[in-house]
């Protein structure tokens, strides 16, 4: 008895001691922006100031844009925050947003995301590398992205028009509501599979069509997956030490097939394609100009740059698509003008949907821009002080190694920049109103060297979609849509709660 008593005392007073150490580091952590004299957020043990979201009660995006909001309201151009015990660095005024996106961007070349090469391949991709690598990868694979090599995609894209008014035909027949994302899913699902991998996915003829299954796997992260990506991303000291993996084995090994067989049948019959795969074959047999330090790409790089073009070029631009409608859908006199351009413009060039006829669709670029201020598919990004950083104009020092958040979401629902901005007002991307705005107030696809590398393709696939839809269907909003919308608070692409329902009537 004496024995369980003592241990039982032990054990409390250990768990005591251990509590009180981490209470005592944090309040001292927590002391990090105070000693650097810059005003910041009353951080709660142990979350910091999001622990809504790591609590998975609030999309981490809209977490920022609520933290922007209220610094904001103190009249602040910059704050610290934390997440945890880490200290972040958030940037309000859209001078200093500049100045680390582009003008000083040498000092925030990296992004602050972790990512395990060895352990999970297929995260050493373009949007994860720094430094020299970043820089050298990002050359390499520019070229596939200019205007003239979207213009020579532009058919392969347009061709899946066909399959995406067969599926949504044969939705509107059932008379039941449609769940418009999982449709464009699959239409872009289509292309990014013909344009990166020359492979036809079958995502309108299958619903279990592998690409879209483990499509939607990656995106549909479960608690497990989002405690490591966070516990990597904060400690990444853990995620080495313990080898975390955020990318799950099943979906590695389906990509990493689906390369090697693509690459094996290309090489083995001499077959060319003009596509993003061919880029990527000819940079792993360093028929480039450069070649990386070891002469070329081996096979896993090749399928992680490969990976990241269709995760994002799917979920992306099928999301964007998704809102575009779902706003045309509540505002019918909008979807009226945009009909009315598509059809005009199309009757210019002949009936013919081309690469210059989309882009002769003014108004429906500005639908677009809106829905991007509105949705912005990634609500933030983040850097990394790369070295010490003088913050212009004051004496705050950002130290080497300091994540810094360019709070995207905040910005594009500040009501200084854009009045009301809960509507849903296309006039806003008039060229006027755009020239007389700070070109820092719309930045759904970030800026400077690292603005996203695929935002032409994006858009064109966007365009397109939309265009086609558009032009035979009329949308309206189906009551099994939950309105107001609310964003679920896991995905790291924003994405409504109970999806968005939409009715369809052929025109």
């Amino acid at each position: 008895m004496l024995i369980t008593t003592s241990l039982t005392g032990d054990l409390l007073a250990v768990f005591l001691t251990l509590v009180l150490i981490i209470v005592t580091y944090c309040k001292w952590s927590y002391q990090y922006w105070e000693r650097k004299h810059l005003p910041y957020l009353e951080p709660q043990i142990p979350f910091g100031n999001v622990g809504d979201s790591i609590k998975g009660k609030t999309n981490f995006g809209i977490t920022i844009k609520k933290i922007y909001e209220e610094m904001k309201h103190n009249g602040w151009k910059h704050g610290g925050l934390y997440v945890f015990t880490e200290p972040n660095y958030m940037v309000l005024d859209l001078e200093y947003v500049k100045n680390i996106m582009t003008k000083d961007f040498q000092y925030f070349v990296d992004r602050s995301t972790y990512y395990n090469k060895k352990e999970d391949p297929l995260n050493a991709h373009l949007l994860n590398l720094g430094g020299t690598k970043w820089r050298n990868l990002r050359t390499k694979l520019t070229p596939t992205f200019t205007s003239g090599k979207m213009k020579m995609m532009f058919q392969t894209l347009a061709d899946c028009q066909t399959g995406l008014l067969k599926r949504m035909e044969k939705e509107r027949l059932t008379r039941q509501p449609i769940d418009i994302k999982e449709v464009l899913a699959c239409f872009t699902t289509e292309i990014i599979g013909s344009c990166a991998f020359g492979l036809n996915c079958k995502a309108f003829e299958d619903e279990n069509s592998p690409f879209r299954v483990y499509g939607r796997k990656v995106f549909a992260t479960s608690k497990l997956q989002r405690l490591k990506r966070t516990i990597a991303t904060i400690f990444p000291t853990l995620g080495y030490l313990f080898n975390i993996s955020i990318t799950p084995k099943d979906i590695t090994n389906f990509y990493l097939n689906v390369v090697k067989d693509t690459v094996e049948y290309r090489e083995k019959n001499n077959y060319n394609r003009n596509d993003f795969m061919q880029l990527l074959i000819d940079l792993k047999n360093n028929k480039l100009e450069g070649g990386t330090s070891n002469g070329g790409f081996t096979l896993k790089e090749v399928a992680a740059q490969s990976f990241v073009f269709f995760l994002a070029g799917f979920e992306t631009s099928s999301t964007l698509m998704t809102f575009a409608l779902y706003e045309l859908a509540r505002h019918q006199e909008i979807q009226d003008i945009v009909r009315e351009e598509i059809n005009e413009v199309l009757r210019k060039h002949n009936g013919n949907v081309t690469y210059d006829s989309i882009n002769d669709m003014k108004y429906l670029s500005q639908v677009i821009d809106e829905t991007l201020r509105l949705y912005p598919p990634a609500s933030l990004v983040n850097r990394k002080c790369i070295k010490d950083y003088q913050v212009p104009d004051c004496d705050l020092v950002i130290e080497k190694g300091t994540t810094v958040l360019i709070p995207i979401m905040g910005i594009h629902y500040d009501k200084d920049y854009y009045p009301d901005p809960e509507k849903f007002d296309p006039e806003r991307f008039t060229e006027e109103n755009k020239n007389a705005r700070h070109n820092y107030a719309h930045i759904p696809f970030g800026e400077g060297p690292r603005i996203c590398i695929g935002m032409r393709f994006g858009l064109m696939q966007t365009k397109v979609g939309l265009s086609c839809l558009l032009k035979h269907y009329k949308f309206t909003v189906n009551k099994r849509t939950q309105e107001p919308l609310k964003m679920q608070p896991s995905p790291l692409i924003l994405s409504a709660e109970g999806e968005i329902w939409l009715d369809a009537e052929k025109l």
